[in-house]
């Protein structure tokens, strides 16, 4: 019998073991109550947004147009005309002469004594001993003559004569113009440190400016920074630069600058040259050999030697070892403001027998003006 009951009481044990299953799979089943089946608001933000496949070509990049390079907004340079105006203004500062002069011709008695002082005033401003003596004994002469008790008179007896010495009959006009379909070519030279490629950047402005077509040479090819200075001048009025490699042949890029303003129906060719000491021969000749070689092109029309007017005397042994090289055809004076004496501009004329034909007369890009004897006088006597 016993063995009957632990049967049954097995039987009943497995029963109730899977009754007890079977209402546990109904609990895990059944959501509990108040589950809507919606994440709570910490697990909404860290569940991962649900995968989209990209399709291929959705990857591929759009081409993007290169952008139009910007067009430069090219200067427009001021008039020659107009800047004769600011050439009495800038040489306002120069006034010391002009004034010292007419305060020493101003007195009433013009003894020895004061005109000693007028020739030491004159000689001091570098106009040179001979035209010094000149202008002297003119005005002696005149001022005997005619008298000069009120400032007025002794102020227009100087003025007259100062123009007379300055030499307003001289032609200080530019030869930019060729002949026979070619171009008028402009030769400019100097000694270092005169500011000759900026004058060369400044006349191509005023050939731009009075409509002119143009082209630079930069035949300095001893100094990148000259070629580079020069580029950026021709850039900003839309001129064109020839230019060759650093430390080549200065002859041959003045050469083919000329032949493509020949070619190209250009009006005006300007070659910079390289600086150079008046005490290097062998530069010199070179200087000599650039000049033959562009003829063999076009006829240089224009040789232009800059000059510091700051320089004084020493400009006038510049002047004359260059005009013996290259005949030299006009003068253009650089510095010619406050600071300068002024007397250089009369001094230069009579020792080489040419003209000045433009004046630096400050830093701006149109501060390079065509030298006027009256201009420059009225500016000296303030």
């Amino acid at each position: 019998m016993e063995w009957l009951y632990l049967v049954i009481g097995i039987a009943v044990l497995g029963v109730l073991v899977l009754i007890g299953f079977l209402a546990g799979g109904r609990r895990r089943s059944t959501p509990p109550a108040g589950d809507t089946g919606v994440l709570a608001p910490e697990e909404a933000t860290t569940a991962a947004p649900p995968e989209t496949e990209v399709a291929p070509e959705e990857l591929v990049e759009e081409p993007v147009a290169p952008a139009e390079p910007a067009t430069p907004t090219l200067e427009k340079p001021e008039k020659p005309a107009s800047r004769l105006v600011r050439l009495r203004q800038r040489l306002a500062g120069s006034g010391a002469l002009g004034r010292g002069l007419l305060g020493l011709l101003s007195r009433d008695n013009l003894d020895e004594d004061t005109w000693e002082a007028i020739e030491d005033l004159l000689i001091g401003a570098d106009i040179g001993v001979g035209p010094t003596q000149e202008l002297v004994d003119r005005l002696r002469t005149r001022m005997r003559v005619e008298g000069g008790a009120d400032g007025a008179s002794a102020r227009e007896i100087l003025r007259e004569e100062l123009i007379t010495l300055v030499d307003p009959t001289l032609d200080r006009s530019l030869d930019v113009s060729g002949a026979d379909g070619k171009p008028g070519v402009v030769l400019v030279v100097g000694v270092n440190g005169t500011g000759k490629t900026t004058t060369v950047g400044k006349l191509s402005r005023i050939l731009v400016a009075e409509e002119r077509t143009t082209l630079l040479a930069a035949a300095d090819t001893f100094r990148a920074a000259a070629t580079e200075q020069l580029a950026t001048w021709g850039e900003r009025v839309g001129v064109e630069v020839v230019r060759g490699p650093e430390g080549g042949d200065p002859a041959s890029v003045a050469f083919e600058a000329v032949k493509r303003g020949v070619d190209e129906g250009v009006d005006t060719v300007v070659v910079d040259t390289a600086g150079r000491l008046q005490n290097k021969q062998g530069l010199m000749d070179e200087l000599g050999k650039v000049k033959r070689v562009i003829e063999k092109q076009a006829p240089v029309t224009e040789v232009l030697l800059v000059l510091d007017a700051t320089t004084g005397q020493n400009g006038l042994v510049q002047a004359k070892v260059f005009s013996e090289v290259v005949d030299v055809t006009g003068i253009a004076l650089t510095k010619l403001d406050g600071s300068a004496k002024g007397g250089i501009v009369v001094a230069v004329q009579r020792q080489l027998g040419v003209p000045v034909k433009l004046v630096g007369l400050g830093e701006g890009a149109d501060d390079l003006a065509p030298f006027d004897a009256g201009a420059f006088v009225d500016a000296l006597l303030g």
